[in-house]
């Protein structure tokens, strides 16, 4: 499959947080250009592509991570009814669960719709607000608990139901792109170092349990230690109400972070390289970060020199996150551009400012 035929594929399956063993195979069987793929004990999926230029010293190692989980639900009791009541995992958005297709993963897959009461039996003040997630329930066509329990259990995950659809140009949407659009930017920033010089150990990390507190990326940088790490994650694209300075635009390449969360001497080299390869990108300053894998990368051990490289994306934790599919290729080309660039005296002049 091409890179964005596997992006699609990973929006359209399931892998809610710490639960992400479907998402992990589909990115096996789709990673031809790593040298090894293992998973730790976590779960998180390494994908070590060695460096193809040799040096006297050990190669430097760069950790890439983009988290491969993404929000859901969990079934939390059964109606006598037959009506399911679930809670969320993550930030999932309630506003938009309400009439929403999803799946349930119980002894056997199975559709169903979240619903509520209409409006015309609501009272006059809840007419006014969002319905509150204690008031949804999925309704799979069982009218008793008796025959809804043989196929579903407490604890059965929940996910959307959306196909990814192809909007005008090179624009798309569907679930789940927050974050494994950034998966798609690690498969093809390897698939282009294999056109590239390189002497540094690329380790491409797909963590898990970021939306829960990115536990995978705080583990798998333990277990690498880089010398450099690289967090791809996603940021606000540009959309109506929202301020411009406060976004990314689409289709006009990746946004390079700048903050407490990212080392000044590699912004500046990242920003030099987008300008000497014409690649577009926009910068996005963040005074307060932890939101993403740089902050576990970061803070590991002594302290790991930092970037975090953000893909535009509009409607984050909704069914339908929207991007321009350009921006991941120019997202993934910028980090290997980079990549090919280091050397064992830019790493060494990291370590003091």
């Amino acid at each position: 499959m091409s890179i964005k035929d596997v992006l699609i594929a990973l929006s359209e399956n399931a892998g809610v947080s710490g639960y992400e063993d479907q998402i992990a195979q589909l990115i096996i069987d789709n990673c031809p250009d790593a040298d090894q793929i293992r998973r730790d004990k976590l779960g998180n999926l390494i994908m070590l592509k060695k460096a193809n230029v040799k040096t006297e010293k050990p190669p430097v190692k760069v950790m890439l991570a983009a988290h491969m989980d993404e929000i859901g639900l969990m079934i939390t009791k059964i109606e006598e009814t037959g009506f399911l009541r679930f809670a969320p995992i993550g930030g999932i958005d309630q506003r938009v669960l309400l009439g929403q297709e999803v799946e349930v993963h119980g002894k056997n897959k199975l559709v169903g719709v979240i619903g509520a009461k209409p409006p015309h039996i609501q009272a006059p003040n809840e007419r006014e607000s969002s319905v509150a997630m204690d008031q949804l329930f999925i309704d799979i066509g069982f009218d008793s608990y008796e025959e809804a329990s043989k196929v579903v259990s407490i604890g059965d995950l929940v996910t959307l139901k959306r196909s990814v659809v192809q909007l005008q140009g090179s624009y798309m949407a569907g679930k789940a792109m927050d974050d494994r659009a950034s998966v798609a930017i690690m498969l093809e920033c390897l698939k282009q170092l294999n056109q590239l010089n390189y002497s540094a150990d690329v380790y491409a990390v797909a963590t898990v349990q970021e939306e829960v507190g990115i536990r995978g990326a705080t583990t798998s940088t333990y277990g690498i230690v880089p010398d450099i790490g690289i967090a791809i994650d996603v940021g606000h694209g540009d959309m109506p109400g929202v301020p411009e300075h406060q976004t990314l635009k689409l289709g006009k390449g990746p946004g390079i972070a700048l903050g407490p969360h990212v080392h000044p001497k590699i912004y500046e080299r990242f920003v030099k390289t987008a300008k000497e390869w014409n690649i577009d990108y926009s910068l996005e300053p963040a005074t307060h970060p932890g939101g993403t894998d740089a902050f576990a990368i970061q803070i590991t051990q002594d302290g790991i020199p930092t970037m975090l490289i953000s893909l535009p994306l509009r409607y984050m934790h909704t069914p339908v996150e929207t991007l321009d599919y350009g921006d991941v290729k120019k997202a993934a080309r910028l980090i290997a551009l980079f990549i090919a660039e280091l050397d064992e005296e830019f790493v060494e002049g990291l370590r003091c400012f």
